[in-house]
């Protein structure tokens, strides 16, 4: 169980993660509170989605020109493991491992 987790990476724009009280009762993750704050390199148009009931209890999403932020309440954690994984190998996934 972690009380506050911390996390930042660059995928088109720079990404800040944070999670509060954590806890992994069997195979999967779950926080209390966790939420997200990005600038993205690419402007798009805003919009807001808010869902409750899937893989959590609230999670709301905004975006407006760059910048969004998401916020999810008693939900499954974000899988760092594949984020991780996705950013040493993203290079495979393009093809540019043959040039």
């Amino acid at each position: 169980m972690n009380l506050i987790n911390f996390k930042h990476r660059y995928d088109f724009g720079h990404e800040v993660y944070v999670q509060i009280f954590n806890i992994r009762p069997k195979k999967y993750q779950w926080s209390l509170f966790q939420f997200s704050l990005s600038w993205n390199d690419f402007p798009s148009s805003p919009y807001i989605q808010i869902t409750s009931g899937s893989n959590g209890l609230l999670s709301i999403l905004f975006w407006a020109y760059k910048f969004g932020f998401d916020i999810d309440v008693l939900s499954r954690t974000w899988n760092w493991d594949y984020m991780e994984k996705v950013d040493e190998n993203e290079t495979d996934y393009l093809g540019m491992d043959e040039c």
